[in-house]
């Protein structure tokens, strides 16, 4: 690791961090704050594979996993009061499925931007940022939520996020956890798209400054 690297190393904890601070307090009835500032965690992982290389990018992926792990530990020793019961702020579902997601889906973002990077501008951090999105959403709330997996937490009842309501509000009936899944994935995509502004601005500026030195 070098000084250089230290910036998006700082990004990434700060995101990792923020998102699961984020993820206690509720948007709407599918979302959670978090879900808004989590996805930023691509565009810095893209960012230092264009600007450093791949293997820039990994190191800033394990930073950020090691934040997340730290940030997970604190939460299963936080417990929390409602409705007569009391519960850790993160249970090891939860903990092992945001650990699994984030490092499967950022390191196979570092893979397909590396192997794209030759192309068009946009292509790399599109393409990459989709496919690591779509994984990290799936594996988190398969993990965490499924009753296929109650084997992982047995203590742990996930029974309400498998009750049977129409797709977010609106479309056929599906368990409660995969409309919060689908939510989340569709704010994934909309940010990978927007993200796309920040990232050609940024690797403009920062290429500009290169030459000019």
């Amino acid at each position: 690791m070098t000084r250089k690297h230290i910036p998006g190393i700082l990004a990434m904890a700060a995101i990792v961090l923020a998102s699961n601070i984020l993820v206690q307090f509720l948007f709407g009835n599918w979302l959670t704050w978090g879900a808004f500032t989590y996805p930023l965690a691509f565009l810095v992982t893209d960012l230092m594979n264009r600007l450093y290389g791949a293997a820039a990018a990994r190191r800033v992926v394990v930073a950020g996993f090691v934040v997340g792990v730290v940030c997970s530990l604190i939460g299963t020793q936080i417990v929390l009061q409602g409705d007569g019961y009391t519960f850790p702020a993160v249970t090891l579902r939860v903990a092992l499925a945001s650990g699994l997601a984030f490092l499967t889906a950022q390191m196979v973002d570092v893979a397909i931007f590396d192997r794209l990077r030759g192309g068009k501008w946009w292509r790399a951090p599109l393409a990459s940022t989709l496919v690591g999105s779509s994984l990290d959403t799936a594996i988190f709330f398969t993990v965490a939520f499924s009753g296929a997996l109650t084997v992982l937490e047995p203590g742990n009842d996930v029974s309400w996020a498998g009750e049977a309501l129409p797709l977010l509000g609106l479309g056929p009936v599906a368990p409660l956890w995969v409309s919060l899944g689908l939510a989340d994935w569709l704010v994934k995509l909309s940010l990978a798209l927007i993200a796309l502004v920040p990232f050609k601005l940024i690797v403009s500026k920062a290429t500009e400054t290169r030459n000019f030195a």
